[in-house]
């Protein structure tokens, strides 16, 4: 009974195990007011977009009606989220409501749908500043030609006014931008990977820390090697429990005389 107790306390262990991953796939909260200072400065292309990385806060200086890039990496089985705020100049007795946009490409420059998050919003005339957001679908290693899903390499962040007065266009703003990545975790995974990370070809390029995964690994391992260990106890267990003690079935008396 006793080898009973240690296979059932192991197999509530690897059940532990298995758990693990789904609670570290959970969103992260949003970014900390102690996010590592980033680049002070935006570009003003897709060529020149400014390289920053998740955990940074990038900052730039700029008019209304300019538009500002970011690029930064994201690879497989993440989830990024962008956060930018717009420091809009004082109130004016001419200055009108003014309508900003976040927007997101990923390497092969193809627009990238929000999961949620505003990433439009009309700022009214005494407003001092307008928050955007944009929460971007899982990262996956490998998809069909004909999927637009988002894939290993570089993602461009472009924010810009949409919607302003004539007489607002040219009035200094103040921008910041945040990025923020959560690990989707094994769930998220598929069979396959791109041969190479979607990076531009020339001028900057962002990298992760450590360098491109291109989908080699994801929590799916933990998961098989805890499938396989559960496989495993659950055979010694079984076989512990149909051997039997050991001793030799009950001969009753005089029996074979």
């Amino acid at each position: 009974m006793r080898t009973v107790r240690t296979c059932a306390s192991l197999l509530l262990a690897c059940a532990a195990l298995l758990a693990f991953p789904g609670a570290a796939a959970a969103e992260t909260p949003s970014p900390s007011a102690s996010a590592a200072t980033g680049p002070t400065e935006a570009g003003t292309s897709f060529r020149t977009a400014t390289v920053v990385r998740p955990g940074q806060r990038a900052t730039a200086s700029a008019s209304t009606g300019d538009y500002l890039y970011w690029q930064f990496p994201a690879d497989a089985g993440e989830r990024a989220t962008v956060r930018a705020s717009v420091k809009l100049p004082e109130s004016t007795a001419g200055r009108a409501a003014q309508t900003w946009q976040l927007d997101v490409y990923d390497g092969l420059r193809r627009h990238q749908a929000c999961r949620y998050g505003a990433n439009t919003r009309t700022a009214p005339a005494d407003a001092a500043a307008v928050d955007l957001s944009c929460a971007l679908r899982t990262v996956r290693a490998w998809s069909e030609p004909w999927a637009d899903d988002p894939l290993p390499g570089v993602y461009y962040v472009r924010l810009t006014v949409v919607g302003a007065a004539a007489g607002d266009l040219g009035q200094p703003v103040d921008a910041t931008l945040d990025i923020t990545m959560s690990d989707a975790g094994g769930a998220a995974a598929v069979d396959g990977s791109l041969s190479a990370p979607l990076v531009p070809s020339s001028g900057p390029s962002a990298e992760p820390d450590g360098g491109w995964s291109s989908g080699w690994w994801s929590s799916r391992w933990l998961w098989t090697a805890a499938g396989a260990a559960l496989a495993a106890l659950a055979g010694i267990w079984g076989y512990t429990l149909t051997r039997g003690n050991g001793r030799p079935a009950h001969v009753p008396r005089g029996a074979g005389t």
